[in-house]
């Protein structure tokens, strides 16, 4: 019943720049961490960065000072802003959540279906 519904992605230039965002919904009671992974091609999925509900915020190393994880006014949405994106960038990129639902006693971990991300000339 809980959903994350992913928008943006496709594909970029080098160096050019994507915002993909991330919404909540369902039988939410808290939202506790929202963030994105990604997986490339033989690789394992990595964390990108993720965002607590009280703002702490964690980046690969890979990405920091490229990209801007944020709440967009909503605690239910999240965005991933990425600027200067190199081929390496390339993957799935999945929006991944840390929620307690109504009624429950215990979170859980939810994800998104996964947009794609292409970095390539």
């Amino acid at each position: 019943q809980v959903q994350l519904v992913e928008s943006g992605g496709g594909l970029v230039q080098p160096g050019g720049s994507l915002r993909l965002s991330c919404a909540a919904s369902g039988s939410i009671f808290s939202v506790i961490i929202m963030g994105w992974y990604r997986q490339a091609p033989g690789k394992q999925r990595e964390l990108v960065a993720d965002i607590s509900t009280r703002g702490r915020i964690n980046y690969a190393d890979s990405v920091k000072g490229r990209f801007t994880i944020s709440r967009d006014g909503d605690k239910n949405m999240v965005s991933l802003q990425m600027n200067s994106l190199r081929p390496e960038d390339t993957g799935v990129y999945y929006c991944y959540s840390v929620i307690l639902r109504r009624g429950s006693l215990q979170s859980r971990d939810y994800w998104g279906q996964g947009t794609q991300v292409t970095v390539s000339s």
